[in-house]
């Protein structure tokens, strides 16, 4: 009987606990409405300690941050009320407030997806399908900028292009001075055969070294060469015999001087 008595006492007591109202939560509802925003996150805070998946505490405290100019703190506390969101409403809300932050930060891909999540749970939401519709628009005129690796992916594709293309025209060049080699190579070789033909056609008899050989019954007769040169040594002898004379002629008589 005394056990019993016991267990009914601990029932009672847990009853008691469970029926416990949360205050902080009401209380920081009416700071936020008369706009003290830091005691309506300190209450805000002290309900999610005793409730951590409470959805509603941890989407009022979002707001209470983000008027406060804090929005990256407040997209936190946004994330977590969708994480512990139980209805579709709590998630509409919570993505429709994360997508007004993305706007502010110029992120309008991420807000365009908010938007988007935001819809899906409540597609009646005149002032969510204008938001939609307008971060779609800021993206259009806004497109988002590759990442720095990408950009350095990009320049260095390009430059293996510039590479390729180079290494194209160089090949291209040294293809045309082969051809112009080879061209005047075929133009030598031609003017050597030209020259070859005409040599034949000039000489009908050359020799190895392309000069004309004597033809026969041109040489002079033996006879003829012998009165030539007997010819010679008759002038030079009366050019020697008229020398001598003319130094005879003109030289001094000698005389005997007498002392």
């Amino acid at each position: 009987m005394r056990q019993l008595f016991i267990y009914a006492l601990l029932l009672f007591s847990f009853a008691a606990i469970a029926q416990e109202k949360d205050k902080n939560l009401p209380r920081g509802n009416k700071e936020f409405k008369e706009k003290n925003y830091a005691d309506a996150e300190t209450d805000y805070r002290i309900s999610l300690s005793k409730s951590p998946t409470k959805a509603i505490a941890s989407y009022n405290l979002g707001n209470t941050i983000y008027r406060q100019k804090q929005p990256s703190e407040a997209k936190l506390a946004y994330v977590n009320t969708i994480e512990n969101a139980k209805t579709k409403a709590e998630k509409h809300k919570a993505f429709h407030n994360l997508g007004n932050i993305f706007m502010t930060e110029k992120k309008y891909t991420e807000a365009v997806d908010a938007y988007k999540n935001a819809l899906r749970n409540n597609p009646s939401d005149e002032q969510t399908r204008y938001n939609y519709a307008l971060a779609k628009e800021y993206l259009k005129n806004n497109p988002p900028k590759p990442p720095k690796d990408d950009k350095k992916k990009d320049k260095n594709e390009k430059e293996k292009d510039k590479d390729k293309q180079n290494q194209k025209k160089d090949g291209d060049k040294d293809d045309k001075d082969d051809k112009k080699d080879d061209k005047g190579k075929g133009d030598d070789k031609k003017d050597k055969q030209d020259g070859k033909n005409d040599e034949g056609k000039n000489n009908k008899n050359p020799d190895q070294k392309g000069e004309p050989k004597p033809q026969p019954g041109n040489s002079p007769s033996k006879q003829r060469i012998e009165n030539l040169l007997d010819a010679v040594n008759n002038e030079e002898k009366k050019i020697q015999e008229k020398v001598n004379a003319k130094k005879v002629k003109g030289k001094p008589v000698q005389t005997e001087k007498d002392w």
